[in-house]
């Protein structure tokens, strides 16, 4: 087990969380799955309790803690991608798998955990400053899911 863990609050499907990461990005799995030796306040003797898995390299940890904490914006994966067919394969794997679109490149999936799917275009753009970023940022700040080639063209002006 790492030192350094992120630890995720799920109501009770972190199992199926992990495996859908796990099928969806590359790099990620689903590890041991360790089950309630009794009853909780949210669940019963032999639930899932906590599931290791690993999203794209990075370890995490779901525990299945019942529906008194949610997630926000304040938390959220960033996949960077290489070109439009990465960034839209797993924008429409996590939308379409009963998540819901938001702004400049974020989406949350259906257990409310939120991905910002970020094309290295627009990160190297930032990243440069000046009137390139800015022209880049301005043209982000209009869409959903990240557009590559609006991008590129914001970017040459």
């Amino acid at each position: 087990m790492a030192k350094n863990t992120i630890c995720i609050w799920y109501d009770r499907d972190a199992e199926a969380a992990a495996r859908f990461y796990a099928e969806t990005f590359p790099d990620s799995s689903v590890g041991a799955v360790h089950y309630a030796p009794s009853d909780f306040p949210s669940g019963k003797k032999g639930d899932a309790l906590v599931v290791h898995f690993t999203v794209a390299g990075i370890p995490c940890i779901g525990l299945n803690g019942g529906p008194a904490f949610k997630h926000t914006e304040a938390f959220s994966f960033q996949i960077a991608t290489d070109d439009q067919a990465e960034t839209d394969r797993y924008w429409n794997a996590i939308v379409g798998n009963g998540g819901r679109e938001s702004a400049c490149g974020w989406c949350k999936d259906k257990w409310g955990i939120n991905w910002q799917i970020t094309p290295r275009v627009l990160t190297e753009a930032l990243a440069l400053g000046g009137d390139e970023a800015k022209r880049a940022f301005e043209a982000m700040m209009t869409m959903t899911k990240i557009d590559v080639a609006a991008i590129k063209a914001a970017r040459r002006g």
